[in-house]
């Protein structure tokens, strides 16, 4: 026992450890997404005037959930217990949240709406 452990083949991950371009590429995606979904969670509870309106709130509710499912994921796969071919799954997902919030942010906002304010 001269400074190495000896490791339990249980203990190690199934797929192999993540590389460091894995890391960055995977946190420069993690936290773009974050940021757009922690904007559009604001957005929800400060535009148009306060107090927010229900549809918005719930509408970053769904956002919310949906990026839950996303972390689970994200966990599991950085645990070692998912494949590899489930990145594409996890950066797929990440488009369609960071897509659902520019769809939610031009709803909140009013961006295309057909209304006219007299």
């Amino acid at each position: 026992m001269d400074g190495q452990r000896e490791t339990d083949p249980l203990d190690r991950p199934l797929f192999g450890g993540p590389t460091s371009t894995d890391r960055v590429v995977n946190l420069v995606v993690g936290t773009i997404v974050g940021i757009m979904v922690l904007v559009t969670l604001i957005s929800a509870f400060v535009f148009p005037q306060w107090p927010p309106d229900g549809v918005n709130v719930f509408f970053a509710l769904v956002i919310l959930l949906i990026c839950a499912s996303h972390l689970l994921l994200v966990y599991w796969y950085r645990q070692g217990e998912l494949e590899p071919k489930f990145r594409t799954m996890i950066f797929y997902n990440a488009f369609t949240i960071f897509m659902l919030c520019i769809v939610g942010n031009l709803y909140i906002h009013g961006v295309g709406s057909r209304t006219q304010t007299a």
